[in-house]
């Protein structure tokens, strides 16, 4: 069997849209049913000069066609200008598709790039969709990227970096560890999946001259989850952990923070990375990029992140059905 994936374009200004009618011009390997308003995904299509023929859940077939669940718009599409009068149906959409997943009508969700400005500037308080979907299912969700040859997850997500020490203690740690560990067990078929724990610090706290960090929170949990069995390296350096040579050994690398691990997965191959929510109780892939309002409606997007998210969350999809 398919897989049957929600897939939700994000903010209707950007380059999501047009993203999703790509997406419908040829064979993918999942059923997809979008969540959006339709007159977006028509306007998307017009700018491309692209067919579209929207249709009902489970009658999508062929090139061109794109089955719908429809959620409307406050106010119509300007690409390339975000209009926070939409934000509402922005996270509508959101939700709807991710209490669809944990009803089980779908395998998996694919998420297209949001504007938070905009989301904000519309009275919805918000800091990501990671966040948001972590919310509604009420578990606890670890932000990973990944592209070909690299895994990165995140000790901690959308935080000020002033905030990040903090936020990093004994028990956040290791529930990040035995999330990450239990999901490439799971989804990701790693038997004994090895993990790169980068330090907090310069030079991993250069044995506590550089912050205790490493020493105080960071080495304690690796030791006491090496006990249990997990295979963990460090705290590594971050200036050397990413050398190709060390990367060799590890199956997915934990950074601390946000631009510690990601600033070096996006520039060995930004066009094909994306983003995945690990402990949610279903896939959800996302594009690695952001709404590229300069590019919105010009057919310019390149598809590739999207092309590859509908990918990986067909294939995790695929083994939820067989498990």
């Amino acid at each position: 069997m398919r897989p049957r994936l929600a897939l939700v374009p994000g903010e209707p200004a950007g380059v999501g849209p047009e993203l999703c009618v790509r997406l419908a011009q040829q064979a993918q390997p999942a059923e997809l049913v979008a969540y959006a308003d339709p007159d977006t995904l028509r306007a998307a299509a017009r700018a491309l000069r692209l067919p579209l023929e929207l249709c009902e859940p489970g009658q999508a077939a062929g090139p061109g066609r794109l089955a719908l669940v429809p959620v409307p718009q406050a106010a119509p599409v300007r690409f390339g200008e975000p209009d926070p009068a939409n934000a509402r149906a922005v996270i509508t959409a959101l939700e709807r598709a991710g209490a669809a997943c944990l009803a089980g009508e779908y395998q998996g969700l694919v998420t297209g790039p949001v504007h938070k400005a905009s989301i904000n500037a519309g009275g919805i308080p918000y800091t990501g969709t990671t966040e948001l979907l972590a919310g509604q299912a009420g578990t606890p969700v670890v932000m990973m990227l990944a592209r070909p040859g690299l895994r990165v997850a995140l000790a901690t997500t959308h935080l000020p970096l002033r905030a990040v020490a903090d936020a990093i203690t004994r028990e956040s740690l290791e529930q990040t560890l035995r999330i990450l560990h239990a999901a490439l067990v799971r989804d990701f078929g790693l038997g004994q999946p090895r993990i790169a724990v980068l330090g907090l610090n310069p030079h991993a706290g250069e044995d506590g001259h550089l912050g205790r960090e490493e020493i105080e929170v960071i080495a304690p949990v690796l030791t006491a989850l090496r006990a249990e069995g997990m295979s963990l390296e460090g705290p590594l350096p971050a200036d050397t952990a990413f050398l190709p040579a060390r990367l060799e050994h590890c199956d997915a690398v934990l950074a601390m923070y946000h631009d510690q691990g990601l600033p070096v997965l996006k520039h060995g191959g930004f066009e094909h990375a994306v983003n995945i929510s690990l402990g949610l109780p279903y896939p959800r892939v996302a594009v690695d990029h952001g709404t590229a309002l300069t590019l919105a409606g010009r057919g310019l997007a390149d598809p590739s992140s999207m092309l590859a998210a509908v990918a990986l969350c067909a294939r995790l999809g695929a083994r939820k059905l067989a498990a």
